[in-house]
């Protein structure tokens, strides 16, 4: 019997042992008067038996669904380590909830809160009253989890002098660090009372009664089937406009600088009913935008129906490859783009977080055509030089990835490209930076994420190259690709300067609350003033502008990070069209 305080938990429930009620075929009584042959009958027959009566596989697999024969020595057992009741644990505790992080971080907060709302939990924006602190976490590069560190420092010193009259303060560590950082979060000075990796949310309410038992819980399993399909997130957005519906979870690239793989699992998509009923959802909810998440959404793949698998294998970008072999069947993300399209015409729909390979033709033409979906397309590049793409293991070239973007530009000649790059990677000379200029340069983006390299352990970065760039170097680097990409981003806004935009608005300003603010189709953020607008062009009565309405802008002047404009009239993107 053990005796130690156990820090990691038994996921569910107990499969039941199922004595072997058959004599052993070696027994004496089997062995009796019997013939070579028939002794070896015997053992064959005796284990054939065994395995037919014995435990099953289903009995080992948590949830399942197999049944057991009732009754004598196959009678089940009942196996609980905790009672059903357990998630009536609850009963208006509150929890509070911090994300870092992104977006995908967003959504799963919205996640795990729908499953402990239900449990009787509920959600405080006050940290003094909470019982229950959740930091979903973010594993992407160590300065994100430098800050989960020290956020863990400041929570265990408002735990410790929280009084003894209330109930102990539960801390939690949800998604990717939790994920990649297991044993070092649950012994380092124990700060954790709850780890749960970007799979095991549905898990939490056992996790956190556990924990009110005075035990460290924790479930990090990754699943290859996991996407909380059945599980209508809890939209917790400002205004409520916009929102985010998850499509797919992991990734299977596998580029070598990154952690996602190894934090989120591989990837798997969400069946299209069940996205389609959440979009029509928000739309009756009166939700003027939504964003279609993945850690690599474009390569969506529902094979969750017969008549998705067919034998039309996976088509690619021109000219990009991948480390894993073509996949065959499911439905693709063009369909799943068109349906999304279909259910709001007057719903703008965007995606993130795309990879380039996965932007065939029929992709591009469905964006060109439809009215609804943005014209901006995130092109992720990473570095502009082949040497240190071929190092990333990105399966592409500089001249693949340029063919792309002119093919993207020809399809949708509107179109705003945003792009993210790396600064500092392993083998990374001072010619391979040059050639990541150049091809911010060359491109044009006009919203970009730039970050020195930070190697990540279990990568292939980390077993295989040398992060040899040193710190300074790196640095000096982001900074001037900062400075190229602010550049070339002052010169794309200012061509749109005289030019009339519709903006979805999202509120005030944060420099002024004289002014709102808002984005365009391609997700630039445009600056007006607080003021009462036409209903609609040519109209003489006026009407106040609220977060959420969309309204026409003429833009007077640009910068590297905004429009700024006079709105004139109220509209719509149907409206929008007829003008």
């Amino acid at each position: 019997m053990r005796t130690g305080k156990p820090f990691l938990c038994v996921y569910g429930r107990r499969a039941p042992l199922r004595w072997l009620g058959q004599p052993r075929a070696c027994s004496s009584a089997a062995r009796a008067a019997a013939s070579p042959g028939e002794k070896r009958r015997a053992v064959s027959d005796g284990f054939r038996s065994q395995v037919a009566s014995g435990p099953r596989f289903q009995d080992f697999i948590k949830g399942a669904s197999g049944t057991l024969p009732a009754g004598g020595e196959h009678a089940e057992e009942d196996g609980h380590y905790l009672s059903e009741d357990w998630g009536a644990m609850g009963h208006s505790r509150k929890v509070y909830f911090e994300t870092y992080g992104c977006q995908m971080n967003v959504n799963d907060t919205e996640i795990a809160w729908s499953i402990l709302r239900e449990k009787g939990y509920q959600r405080t924006a006050d940290l003094k009253q909470a019982d229950v602190v959740l930091l979903v976490t973010c594993s992407v590069r160590e300065k994100a989890e430098q800050t989960i560190w020290n956020r863990l420092q400041q929570l265990t010193a408002m735990k410790r002098k929280r009084p003894k009259t209330t109930s102990p303060l539960k801390i939690g560590i949800l998604g990717c660090m939790a994920e990649r950082l297991k044993t070092e979060l649950l012994e380092r000075e124990k700060l954790v009372d709850v780890l749960a990796g970007p799979d095991a949310y549905r898990d939490l309410p056992r996790l956190l009664a556990v924990a009110d038992g005075g035990q460290q819980a924790s479930n990090v399993l990754l699943s290859l089937e996991e996407t909380y399909a059945d599980i209508m997130p809890v939209q917790h957005a400002a205004q409520g406009h916009s929102a985010f519906v998850s499509i797919m979870r992991g990734c299977d690239n596998m580029c070598s600088y990154c952690i996602v793989p190894f934090t989120r699992g591989r990837e798997r998509s969400r069946p299209v009913s069940s996205i389609l009923e959440e979009v029509r959802m928000l739309s009756d909810q009166g939700v003027k935008e939504v964003t279609l998440l993945g850690q690599n959404v474009n390569s969506y793949r529902d094979t969750s129906e017969e008549q998705f698998c067919g034998s039309e294998r996976t088509k690619l970008s021109r000219g990009f490859n991948t480390i894993y072999q073509t996949k065959q069947g499911g439905l693709r993300f063009s369909d799943l783009l068109d349906r999304v399209a279909r259910v709001d015409p007057d719903m703008r729909i965007r995606f993130t977080s795309p990879h380039p390979k996965d932007f065939p033709d029929e992709v591009l033409q469905l964006i060109a055509e439809r009215q609804n979906i943005c014209k901006q397309i995130h092109l992720p590049a990473q570095s502009g030089s082949n040497q240190v793409l071929k190092a990333m293991r990105r399966g592409y070239t500089r001249e693949a990835y340029l063919d792309l973007v002119d093919n993207i530009k020809r399809i949708i000649p509107d179109v705003s490209l945003s792009s993210d790059f790396i600064s500092g990677f392993c083998g990374e000379t001072e010619d391979d930076h040059q050639q990541t200029l150049s091809l911010i340069r060359e491109v044009g983006y006009n919203v970009g994420f730039l970050f020195a390299y930070s190697m990540r352990k279990k990568t292939h970065a980390f077993h295989r190259l040398q992060d040899d760039v040193a710190p300074q170097v790196k640095q000096r680097r982001l900074e001037e690709c900062i400075g190229v990409f602010r550049e070339e981003a002052e010169r794309v806004n200012a061509a749109v300067v005289g030019s009339r935009q519709l903006v979805l608005v999202e509120g005030e300003s944060k420099r002024s609350v004289e002014d709102l603010c808002g984005r365009t189709d391609g997700n630039m953020k445009v600056i007006f003033p607080k003021e009462d607008i036409a209903v609609q062009a040519s109209a003489s009565n006026t009407a106040p502008i609220r977060a959420g309405d969309y309204v026409l802008v003429k833009i007077l002047s640009a910068s590297s990070q905004s429009l700024r404009g006079r709105a004139y009239c109220h509209s719509s993107l149907r409206r929008t069209l007829m003008l």
